[in-house]
């Protein structure tokens, strides 16, 4: 099996900062408990207070394909929808 990285990128949409904290905050605690989740780190853009970056790491792909229907994946796209915008990126770790 091979690792998979996820790079997020939520920009929150103006006036939703604190409902995108606060969801995001809340999800954090939930995926890193989930099975195969090696690193969930959410960080603050200094530049943008209305922008985070998730950096994940999950052992394999079916990890990461089980992550998108847990519920905690499920709830924070529902708090995330219409409120901010999402960049992804997946990544293989090269060494």
């Amino acid at each position: 099996m091979k690792p998979i990285a996820i790079i997020a990128t939520i920009t929150a949409d103006p006036g939703a900062e604190a409902a995108v904290r606060d969801a995001l905050m809340t999800a954090v605690p939930l995926v890193r408990q989930e099975p195969g989740c090696e690193r969930y780190e959410l960080l603050a853009d200094i530049a943008n207070e209305r922008s985070y970056v998730m950096v994940e790491r999950w052992h394999s792909e079916s990890d990461l394909e089980a992550h998108t229907k847990s519920p905690a994946f499920t709830q924070l796209a529902s708090a995330l929808a219409g409120i901010a915008k999402l960049s992804i990126s997946r990544l293989t770790p090269m060494a």
